[in-house]
């Protein structure tokens, strides 16, 4: 079993890789980019950048089941959000399109922000910072070092129960709802209990 969780950024994006209980990795990709870059800068910027991520999901062994985060439209952001909703589909695209089309064919589920707070806390309004210290606290035995890792565990985490490889030994209800609002691929489906 390998999942992986992406909390896709510009600036930095978390990647969690579970391979079993004890086998847990986060990590980052960082990237700069300029506001007066030039098209050709920021499209450069972004290919690169997928190829970063996807690299460090595959990381040489097939992924089962890679788990995103969805897009945050209740946010108040500036700028770079066409440039963020660009890097996300590419990221999409080349790991689940098929592999005759150039793509990986990983099944991918798409969590919104939203359900990957109720999973960490109970409450899908919750601050990063109070996921961040639910994911402290419930895996004490993974270093993570800020919110893009930490929502990247839950993510994985949230890939791993809908796989029938909970981490955790058991969650409240009220973080346990927050499955009910992905809509994972049919061979998850199939293999949940």
């Amino acid at each position: 079993m390998k999942i992986v969780g992406l909390d896709l950024s510009l600036t930095s994006t978390g990647i969690a890789l579970i391979e079993d209980r004890d086998a847990i990795c986060v990590t980052r990709i960082q990237s700069r980019g300029r506001k007066d870059a030039t098209l050709d800068q920021r499209h450069t910027r972004l290919h690169n950048l997928r190829l970063d991520i996807c690299l460090a999901a595959h990381d040489g062994v097939r992924p089962d089941l890679i788990v995103i985060e969805g897009p945050s439209f209740g946010q108040a952001r500036q700028g770079g959000q066409h440039d963020r909703a660009g890097l996300w589909w590419l990221v999409v695209d080349w790991l689940s399109q098929d592999e005759t089309a150039g793509g990986w064919g990983i099944p991918v589920a798409e969590v919104s922000p939203a359900s990957r707070a109720k999973y960490a806390t109970g409450k899908g309004n919750a601050a990063k910072d109070a996921v961040l210290a639910a994911v402290v606290r419930r895996y004490p035995h993974v270093e993570v070092t800020g919110n893009d890792q930490a929502d990247a565990l839950i993510l994985a985490c949230m890939g791993a129960r809908a796989l029938g490889h909970p981490l955790e030994v058991s969650l409240p209800v009220a973080h346990l709802d927050a499955m009910t609002k992905v809509a994972w691929p049919p061979h998850v489906l199939e293999t949940t209990p």
